[in-house]
């Protein structure tokens, strides 16, 4: 049975699905700005003023958690839309690499 290549092994198609990622990456980016910027307007909706150290860790922790959560559902649809994980749900192991083979 011959091999079935990646359609990321073409690099023209690499390319494509690299931009497409890169491109949902900018809106994710724009998510966690607007995200960020809601959650210190309601942490200080109260009129207390925020000191530095907690806009820092408000900006780092809700930025950052949006945008992992954001790069890491990319990368299940880079993964989806390439083939990926259809590769994977065909694999079927080789005879001699059987664990009852050893």
């Amino acid at each position: 049975m011959p091999k079935r290549q990646s359609p990321l092994s073409d690099p023209e198609y690499a390319a494509f699905a690299w931009a497409r990622y890169r491109r949902m990456l900018r809106w994710v980016t724009l998510v966690a700005i607007a995200c960020v910027l809601a959650a210190i307007a309601w942490l200080s909706h109260d009129g207390a003023m925020l000191s530095i150290p907690e806009l820092i860790a408000t900006i780092a922790g809700v930025g950052l958690s949006v945008m992992l959560a954001g790069a890491l559902m990319g990368l299940i649809f880079l993964s989806s839309g390439t083939g990926h994980d259809a590769d994977v749900a065909a694999f079927a192991p080789d005879e001699d690499e059987s664990p009852e083979g050893r």
